[in-house]
C-alpha cells in the first residue's frame, strides 16, 4: 500500500491591494508637503582667507574670546553697537556686516551682536570664524 504525503501549501493573501494604497499614500504626502526655507544665520567658513571678493567690503564686527565687540578698531559696548553700526553704514554705505567672533565667544553675545545690527536695518548680515 503506498502512502499519501500530505504537503501543506499555505495561501499567502493578496498584497496587490495594499501595496495599491501604499503608493497612493505616497503619492498623496507628495503632493501635499509645502517646502518652507527658514530664515537664519548664514555662517561662513573662514578657511580660505577672505570670501568676500566684491570691492564694496563689508563692515566687519569682531567678538573676540574675552566677549568683546570691536568695530572699526574701536572697543563696544553691546547695547551701544546698533548706533555705532548706524552711523559707520551711513558714512561708508558697505555692502553688509560681516560678524567674526571667536570659537569661545559666548552665543549670547553674539545673538545680541546680530540683533542689534538687525534692529540697526541692515539685512545682510553673515556670521564667520575669527
Amino acid at each position: 500500500m503506498r502512502r499519501k504525503k500530505h504537503s501543506e501549501t499555505i495561501d499567502s493573501p493578496d498584497m496587490t491591494p495594499m501595496l495599491d494604497v501604499v503608493f497612493i499614500m505616497l503619492i498623496f504626502f507628495i503632493v501635499t508637503t509645502t517646502f518652507v526655507k527658514e530664515s537664519g544665520v548664514d555662517w561662513l567658513s573662514n578657511s580660505g582667507g577672505d570670501n568676500v571678493t566684491s570691492e564694496i567690503k563689508p563692515l566687519v564686527v569682531t567678538i573676540d574670546e574675552s566677549d568683546t565687540i570691536s568695530l572699526l578698531g574701536r572697543t563696544i559696548d553691546a547695547e551701544a553697537l546698533r548706533a555705532n553700526i548706524e552711523l559707520a553704514y551711513a558714512k561708508s554705505k558697505k555692502a553688509g556686516v560681516v560678524v567674526k567672533a571667536h570659537e569661545i565667544a559666548s552665543t549670547s553675545i553674539l545673538i545680541k551682536a546680530v540683533d542689534q545690527i538687525k534692529l540697526a536695518g541692515i539685512s545682510q548680515v553673515v556670521v564667520s570664524k575669527l
